[in-house]
């Protein structure tokens, strides 16, 4: 019986129509056809950058975008001692993943204490940590040579982690303290009024809140000490605290040079630095649009 009551509902039930699918309009189209557009664009160099460290030596010069057929052998000779692509890479890993623990450990109580707190003097500190952004690497090499000379840090890891923490140290503060101003004190009160201390409000409440503009802080860190060379260039002297900048310029000589390599070698430098970005991506975007719609 209850089995023919269903049917007989099911049966006079009219049915369901499909709204029709609504075409996107020219303004759409022309917007994601440029986006495409310029995604490729970016891609091109990457895609080249592949082709080439496949090519075999004899197919280097031709004008084939694409080889008869790929040395795969060219991706994993680069990982032999007489390359040194293992031990840069290591090195490179801890260069940035210590400058960016340096920078954050430094950063973040100043930017706390800086925030919460309106002490005379505050913007002029500020606008000093921001005058240090001017200062560029290239212009003070011989005065940061001399003195890691002094101290006997010249061709260590550390040398390259103070330095990259020092240049990449005032842009963190400033994202963080301008974070930690937009998060009303208020919230830090209550904690504190539930038994928690300033220290524990901070790390319970204030930091969780601020995560967008950290990771923000952190990816940037991260990128700028992993990508720079002229300072690491300078500060090694040797295949002991060479980060993988420096380890490609090692295949370009005086009359040749080793594309495959090179190339190859470029390839496992951009994989780390996509690997964070796409993990922590979406709080990137936060961090970076956090703000701008009050």
């Amino acid at each position: 019986m209850a089995a023919g009551t269903v049917a007989a509902r099911r049966a006079s039930t009219p049915p369901r129509t499909r709204s029709p699918r609504r075409l996107p309009s020219v303004k759409t189209v022309i917007i994601a056809a440029a986006a495409y557009a310029i995604a490729i664009i970016f891609l091109l160099p990457y895609v080249e950058m592949i082709i080439t460290a496949l090519r075999p030596p004899n197919e280097l010069l031709e004008r084939n975008y694409l080889p008869h057929h790929f040395a795969w052998s060219n991706l994993t000779n680069m990982w032999g001692p007489g390359y040194g692509i293992t031990s840069s890479l290591r090195i490179s890993l801890e260069v940035a993943g210590g400058a960016t623990v340096v920078v954050l450990l430094v950063a973040i109580p100043a930017a706390y204490y800086t925030a919460r707190h309106y002490y005379r003097g505050r913007w002029l500190f500020l606008l000093i940590v921001l005058i240090t952004q001017m200062l560029q690497p290239t212009a003070l090499i011989v005065g940061i040579y001399k003195e890691f000379l002094g101290f006997h840090l010249v061709n260590t890891v550390w040398s390259l982690i103070l330095v990259n923490a020092g240049f990449n140290l005032a842009f963190t503060v400033w994202i963080v303290t301008a974070y930690v101003a937009s998060i009303p004190i208020e919230l830090e009160e209550a904690a504190m009024v539930d038994g928690t201390s300033r220290l524990g409000a901070m790390f319970r409440v204030t930091l969780p809140l601020a995560a967008p503009g950290l990771v923000t802080a952190l990816i940037f860190t991260f990128i700028a000490a992993w990508n720079e060379f002229i300072v690491a260039l300078t500060l090694t002297t040797g295949s002991a605290a060479m980060p993988l900048t420096v380890r490609l310029d090692s295949f370009i000589g005086q009359y040749t040079v080793d594309w495959q390599h090179l190339f190859g070698a470029s390839v496992v430098a951009t994989i780390p630095v996509v690997i964070l970005f796409a993990l922590i991506e979406r709080r990137v975007v936060g961090g970076l649009t956090a703000g701008s719609i009050k």
